[in-house]
């Protein structure tokens, strides 16, 4: 399998071993939580955020041009960008939002729109990396497409769509298991993509639940955390924000569902301030819906792990994730961060994609309206001293759930 010339391995989060393989399965005994790890001091930060000359995208053969999107930083990829299955992932607009940072009462607010990605969500980051990395193994040789197929993750939605999408540019199989109350979007797209799709009754639980009792071959997981590359192609969020900024913010607003976001965002940040691109952290704000928020109660309770949520309840499907397998790197991406968490009713967080789409031409999905309403509680509970530049991570696109925010207006009259 390819690497680049920076990538040492894969580092066990438990013990704190490199293992000098970029293969999950030969580090089986280590866990759940892989991160990939670098040769840092090889890494020159004006070569890794030198402005991209070109606009995101594919060649017009259909190869990857390297120097578009967000595999323009594979000097901190597990594989190089020549290498790459994309569709000019990354490379999203920083929007700046005049009358949100005069309502919040702070210096500058930018929205980062991850609904530009190409099946709409912020996880097209990390499935672009974690899909290429098993399409590598093929190509080399070191395993035969039917050894590792189907490719599965258990997803409320987001994930479906971008593992299906990035499997079919491989040529290979993929099978979502989603739960019932996944947006009609959601579950569209993973079979227009070419996925094989199991609806699960229930929810995301019930589809966690449902791959092993259901599923009756060999398979790949992609979930978030048993494959190493989701959260560490998300970070490249990080990379841009400061490569746009010319230096990191001061806060960044994260919605969080699984802890997958936020750890990801958090990495990208910690190996910037290591090679020297930063003067240290931003502050990462962990934002989640006050029906589902067990990283928001644990670090109100100053836990190390989350508890599992007993009764989720939100209209935000996508962080419904009452277990989150993130949970612990999720509250230490807050805690080294010298952050926080916030707990948001449904209602606000409707209103706010509501309003940021009214005032500002974005649409944002309801996920995504969770870092606004974020913002706008941590404003209310004096969190800002009105100096900071502030980052709102925007992390769906509008038309995942228009169902929704327009079942929102007609709840108003409209």
């Amino acid at each position: 399998m390819e690497t680049t010339e920076t990538f040492r391995g894969l580092e066990s989060r438990s013990s704190g071993r490199v293992h000098e393989t970029a293969n999950p399965d030969d580090c089986s005994d280590e866990g759940r939580y892989l991160d990939p790890t670098y040769d840092y001091d090889a890494v020159d930060p004006d070569d890794l955020l030198a402005p991209s000359t070109s606009s995101a995208g594919d060649g017009p053969s259909g190869e990857f041009v390297p120097g578009r999107g967000h595999w323009r930083f594979d000097a901190l990829l597990p594989i190089p960008a020549s290498a790459a299955l994309s569709a000019g992932e990354g490379g999203t607009p920083l929007v700046r939002t005049d009358r949100l940072a005069e309502e919040l009462d702070v210096a500058e607010v930018y929205v980062k729109d991850e609904g530009r990605n190409p099946t709409g969500s912020v996880l097209d980051r990390g499935l672009s990396v974690a899909v290429t990395a098993v399409a590598e193994r093929v190509a080399s040789g070191t395993a035969d497409a039917p050894d590792v197929e189907p490719l599965v993750c258990a997803s409320p939605g987001n994930a479906g769509v971008s593992m299906a999408a990035y499997a079919g540019r491989a040529d290979l199989r993929s099978y979502a298991f989603v739960p019932s109350r996944c947006p009609f979007p959601n579950k569209a797209m993973t079979n227009v993509h070419g996925g094989e799709m199991r609806v699960v009754g229930g929810r995301y639980p019930d589809a966690v639940a449902a791959v092993d009792e259901q599923l009756a071959t060999d398979y790949t997981s992609l979930d978030e955390f048993v494959t190493p590359y989701r959260h560490d192609g998300i970070k490249t969020v990080a990379f841009e924000l400061v490569a746009d900024l010319g230096d990191a913010p001061d806060v960044v607003v994260v919605p969080t569902g699984s802890g997958e976001v936020i750890a990801g965002v958090h990495k990208g940040f910690v190996e910037l301030d290591r090679i020297g691109a930063i003067d240290g952290l931003p502050t990462l704000v962990a934002a989640q819906p006050e029906g589902c928020a067990p990283i928001a109660a644990a670090v109100d309770r100053g836990l190390d792990e989350p508890e599992p949520w007993s009764t989720p309840d939100t209209i935000v499907g996508e962080l419904e994730v009452p277990d989150p397998a993130g949970g612990s790197a999720a509250i230490e991406a807050v805690r080294e961060s010298d952050g926080t968490a916030v707990a948001v009713p449904d209602d606000d967080i409707l209103e706010s994609a509501v309003t940021v789409a009214q005032n500002e031409v974005l649409e944002i999905g309801s996920a995504g309206g969770t870092a606004p309403a974020g913002a706008w509680a941590l404003a209310a509970d004096g969190g800002f001293d009105g100096t900071e530049t502030v980052v709102l991570l925007n992390t769906d696109a509008g038309l995942k759930t228009p169902d929704v925010l327009r079942s929102h207006l007609m709840g108003k009259g409209i």
